[in-house]
């Protein structure tokens, strides 16, 4: 494969939100795309929506959770495709909250699906793509997996994983020419919240900033397949997000004295 091409992708999680906007993207570059989701019916409806455009897609019902569904869905689409070029793990959920307060059931919860799943995936396609020596993985983190922010403890440390993994496979896997991208979007709209596990409070302090965002799925999409076909390990397409990334990075411990206190008042004033 080409740097520039897809011709056959994957996308867990893309019945709807940034997986719709996704596969949508994959079929605007020509590729045809199978679609994976717990939610059968959502997967059903992004097919629609690429077959409405013209272009080629299948629907496969799949638990990130289970790797034998993980692996199900690399069979079905090796049925429907001459080859697999893009798999993109997206398939997430959210749980706020803070330390002890956040019950262990939703911590696994969160962690299963945000961070399992993503293993669950890697793990079937990493050996497909080194035996063809071509391929892209791209994996949705969150730009809480680049900056932890209080009370949101367990989607952090299940996107920090995400992060982490992303770089280790890259190590492994680029000097075989497959690509690994991790993609950190800050805030858009998106159904995230729709499941997510939280109180009140926080989830329309969450709703607020997700309108006000002026980067929408479509974009975050546009600059995640962009980034995947150029080869590019990180994906920031926010500019807040770039931002605060690079002032952690320069000053770790002041960056969060200082980050804290500003979140507060965000909060406060939303």
């Amino acid at each position: 494969m080409a740097r520039h091409e897809v011709t056959g992708a994957v996308v867990t999680g893309g019945g709807s939100g940034l997986g719709r906007a996704l596969a949508l993207e994959l079929h605007s570059r020509g590729a045809a795309v199978v679609i994976a989701d717990l939610d059968l019916e959502g997967a059903e409806q992004t097919v629609a929506a690429v077959r409405e455009r013209g272009g080629r897609a299948w629907a496969v019902a799949c638990d990130v959770r289970d790797p034998e569904a993980v692996a199900a869905v690399l069979d079905a689409a090796l049925g429907h495709l001459d080859a697999v070029d893009m798999w993109i793990n997206n398939a997430g959920v959210a749980v706020a909250g803070e330390v002890g307060d956040v019950a262990l059931d939703d911590w696994h919860w969160v962690v299963d699906v945000n961070l399992w799943g993503m293993v669950h995936g890697c793990h079937v396609i990493a050996p497909y793509f080194k035996q063809r020596g071509a391929g892209v993985i791209v994996n949705v983190a969150s730009a809480a997996g680049l900056v932890s922010t209080p009370g949101m403890a367990p989607y952090n440390v299940s996107k920090a994983g995400v992060v982490s993994l992303s770089e280790t496979l890259y190590g492994e896997l680029s000097p075989l020419g497959v690509g690994v991208t991790v993609v950190c979007p800050t805030f858009f709209q998106t159904r995230l919240l729709d499941n997510a596990r939280s109180d009140a409070h926080r989830l329309k302090v969450a709703s607020k900033l997700m309108k006000r965002s002026s980067v929408q799925a479509d974009g975050v999409a546009r600059a995640a397949i962009d980034d995947a076909l150029a080869h590019r390990l990180y994906s920031v397409a926010m500019r807040d997000g770039r931002m605060v990334w690079r002032l952690r990075r320069l000053l770790p411990q002041g960056f969060y004295d200082l980050y804290f206190r500003g979140m507060a008042q965000v909060q406060k004033r939303v």
